[in-house]
């Protein structure tokens, strides 16, 4: 069960926000907004930077959700897991197959070599913080640096997202 309660979508004076941040999720406010709502300002700029690290930039679906799901599973973030691994995973052409291989990718064969790279990159920022010049060459070696600042700050962003999930608790989407 959350920490904090849920905002309720119908809060009047909450209108336009909850309209804005129901228009960016096809429609529904998520659980994770329910919570930031307690700080309106707080739930507006969230929903804008993860617009933004999610929707523009130069990488790919795939290459994004692997980023997503990683850091979720090593975070043991279940909330953000589920959504990723059911919704926003199978949009972008990742297999149930590929998401049970998570832990062992470094060496699975269902990755492409960028792929495998870019999971080696978010487990060391992840596990380590700092990213030995090894992994970070792997990485240099199927993508440009505009995409490699983009995959960092993803993944940064990320393992914020899946900290406040696991602080708060947050229930998942029914």
């Amino acid at each position: 069960m959350s920490r904090i309660p849920f905002i309720d979508e119908h809060a009047a004076p909450l209108a336009a926000l909850i309209g804005k941040l129901k228009g960016a999720r096809g429609g529904r406010l998520l659980n994770l907004y329910r919570v930031l709502l307690h700080s309106p300002s707080i739930a507006e700029a969230w929903q804008a930077f993860n617009n933004a690290i999610r929707q523009q930039t130069r990488l790919d679906e795939q290459t994004r959700e692997f980023a997503i799901l990683r850091v979720s599973q090593l975070n043991g973030a279940d909330y953000q897991f589920q959504i990723h691994a059911t919704r926003y995973a199978p949009e972008a052409g990742i297999t149930p197959q590929q998401v049970a291989a998570l832990d062992g990718s470094e060496h699975c064969s269902l990755f492409q070599p960028a792929h495998r790279a870019l999971l080696a990159y978010a487990d060391a920022m992840t596990t380590d913080i700092e990213v030995s010049d090894a992994v970070f060459d792997k990485l240099r070696q199927h993508y440009n640096d505009q995409q490699i600042v983009e995959l960092t700050v993803l993944i940064g962003a990320y393992n914020m997202h899946t900290r406040v999930g696991r602080a708060l608790r947050l229930d998942p989407e029914a």
